[in-house]
């Protein structure tokens, strides 16, 4: 029982309210009592065990996805949940389904995008789930380039129809979750065509399956496309592959919020601004760098936890050897991702209050923000996840070989969380759309222009050329305002120098492409202010809790001096700091991880999480790790005998071999 006895003796070194923090990291009281009422309301229910799916085969798993699928949805009807509690159940659920993209993709596609009249027939229908809806855009050869999907809407003028059609094999569609197997309907992205001219790409609400007995409809072919990476994990999710065969649709079930097709062909763009359908895309990544914060803090909860009830190496005379997390080498690793964690959190706080701003100006017509908006959350959504996919696999490495076994949790949730770096949006792509909008930012800069949002800044070009960092002593880096004028100096300078390379090149696109590298890591040195800002705005507010508003003063410094130190190359190489400030950087980070390590326990406590969502045995509250793992070495399906299965046939006879070879 040392893991228990270890993982007490941290909580009583606490040095701040670990309640208080959990609201902080919540975001509100009301929203802590919520998740945790709902956290142990599934924790409870035997229906939504986890702990077996990676033993599953894809066919047992999928079946499992349903019951819990349709279970969670008993559950939310019988208790009359809310909104936000249904959120809560699917999130602890914990096992990605087709539920997901229902809710999340194409229920908002139809809100977005659908006129009154269709979010009135579509929506009651989705909400009481009497359909199941997807989300069909990624095809087997585009992605990223929406605007060059191959598949067709061509409308019919003498039936009133759209005619849906494949008319290749890179047109299928393919990756959407839910369409698989389970989908009834889809919002299908293909190209408009009227009297043979292409309008681009639309969206349109196609029926795939029977109602009646879930076989699909003529003209469609669909079906699973096969094991993702990973054991369990997204393997529990039905990615689809769909062809359509010249499907016709009433003109009807296009989606006509922006633009529309009148009953003789006509394609006239309706009074609402196209640019309000960024406002779902700003919705939807606002939640993926939730979901980042949320399975990055899973992932360090774990590794710290297991950090403090593991022991190696220097004992002396027989006495306890060294708790793992106390050697810096430890600590350099792991507590900047714990800090990356709570940074994400706040910054995914600031993106909520973003999209309903964003809304309110697009619904009184005011598009100033737009494309700053637009850019910053692509930016931030790249950001958060590459450090978030990064990030868990360096957890599983934290924690030596044990982190190996899919009953760490770790495995599973990597191979999970990973496909957030590919979709919505591919995180290079998303950078280089971001670089865009740095570019044109600073070419607008002469003109007297002024930056808006999260590019305020560069209205202070000039000034933030010409400054010097100001740290003479390790502790200066504990300034706020150090700090953020060194991450704004970083940031400026790189687009500059980009711009400038730039305007060498006779062909703006020829240039962008040669330095698309340069770009990508302006980009990112952009977003990483934007974190930086923001925990520190977050730090700055009245924060109530004893000690609470120091911890997170410590978190802040070390999420942005880490920053430096990993991207020291960019901070020298402009002139930003210098070696020795950068040397001093890192003495007063050293110093930041010690005075981390006695609430390290605490701070992964605010989480809440309970030990069924964590899914880990090496990231237990109580700390019993090692007979928990012995436990569950046992369950294996191979040790249900002692002989195995096989051994007659395969093994005994070679056995026999090497005993005859050795007589002769």
């Amino acid at each position: 029982m040392e893991g228990v006895d270890h993982l007490a003796q941290e909580r009583s070194k606490a040095q701040f309210d670990v309640d208080q923090m959990k609201v902080i990291w919540a975001g509100s009281r009301h929203t802590l009592e919520v998740s945790d009422r709902i956290a142990r309301l599934v924790a409870s229910d035997p229906v939504f065990r986890k702990d077996n799916r990676t033993l599953l085969s894809r066919k047992d798993l999928f079946k499992n996805t349903l019951q819990k699928a349709a279970h969670a949805w008993k559950r939310i009807t019988e208790l009359r949940l809310s909104e936000e509690e249904a959120y809560w159940l699917r999130h602890y659920v914990d096992q990605p389904a087709y539920t997901d993209l229902h809710w999340g993709m194409f229920v908002p596609a139809i809100k977005g995008s659908g006129t009154e009249e269709q979010q009135k027939k579509w929506l009651p229908l989705a909400y009481k789930m009497q359909i199941i809806g997807c989300y069909a855009q990624t095809e087997l050869g585009h992605g990223s380039n929406v605007q060059g999907l191959e598949t067709t809407a061509t409308f019919d003028p003498k039936t009133d129809e759209f005619v849906i059609n494949s008319p290749t094999l890179t047109s299928s569609k393919w990756w959407p979750g839910g369409l698989g197997k389970a989908a009834t309907h889809a919002v299908v992205y293909a190209r408009l065509i009227t009297d043979g001219q292409d309008h681009g790409v639309h969206g349109f609400i196609v029926q795939l399956r029977s109602l009646d007995d879930h076989l699909p409809l003529p003209g469609i072919i669909v079906g699973d496309i096969g094991m993702k990476f990973g054991s369990g994990a997204y393997n529990s999710m039905d990615n689809g592959v769909l062809r359509l065969d010249h499907v016709r649709i009433p003109r009807e079930q296009m989606l006509m919020r922006v633009s529309q097709v009148t009953r003789e062909g006509k394609y006239v763009q309706s009074n609402v601004p196209r640019q309000l359908l960024y406002g779902t895309m700003v919705y939807v990544r606002q939640t993926i760098v939730a979901d980042a914060s949320s399975a990055l803090s899973r992932a360090v909860c774990i590794a710290t936890r297991y950090s403090v009830v593991r022991r190696q190496f220097g004992s002396q005379d027989g006495g306890l050897e060294t708790q793992v997390i106390d050697y810096k080498t430890q600590q350099s690793r792991l507590f900047p991702l714990l800090a990356s964690a709570y940074a994400f959190r706040f910054v995914g706080e600031w993106l909520k209050w973003l999209y309903t701003d964003v809304t309110e100006k697009l619904q009184a017509n005011d598009f100033l923000t737009l494309p700053e908006a637009h850019a910053c959350t692509a930016g931030l959504k790249s950001l958060t996840t590459s450090a978030t996919a990064d990030g868990i696999e360096e957890c599983r490495k934290l924690c030596g070989g044990h982190g190996y076994l899919s009953n760490s949790g770790l495995p599973e949730l990597f191979a999970v969380y990973v496909p957030a770096c590919t979709y919505e949006g591919d995180n290079i792509v998303l950078l280089l759309q971001v670089a865009r909008f740095l570019m044109k930012t600073v070419a607008q800069l002469p003109s007297g222009k002024k930056p808006v949002g999260t590019t305020t800044y560069m209205g202070r070009a000039q000034h933030l050329i010409q400054c010097r960092c100001s740290a003479q002593k390790a502790e200066d880096w504990l300034n706020p305002s150090v700090i953020l004028e060194v991450f704004e100096a970083r940031a400026i300078r790189m687009s500059i120098a980009c711009a400038q390379d730039l305007s060498k090149f006779s062909n703006q696109e020829e240039g962008f492409a040669e330095l698309s590298s340069n770009l990508a890591e302006a980009a990112v040195a952009h977003c990483q202010l934007i974190v930086v800002s923001k925990f520190i705005d977050k730090v700055q507010q009245d924060i109530p809790g004893k000690g609470v508003k120091k911890q997170l003063e410590i978190l802040c410094n070390i999420y942005a001096l880490y920053t430096i130190h990993k991207h020291l190359g960019d901070f020298l190489s402009t002139g930003s700091i210098t070696a020795k400030q950068a040397s001093l950087a890192n003495d007063q980070l050293r110093s930041l991880y010690s005075q981390l390590r006695p609430n390290a326990i605490a701070l992964v406590d605010a989480f809440n999480f309970t030990d069924h969502y964590l899914g880990s045995v090496l990231g237990r509250y109580d700390g019993n790790v090692y007979p928990s793992l012995y436990a569950e070495a046992w369950k294996d399906p191979l040790n249900e005998s002692v002989v195995p299965d096989g051994y007659r046939e395969y093994v005994q006879p070679l056995l026999k071999n090497q005993l005859r070879n050795a007589r002769l």
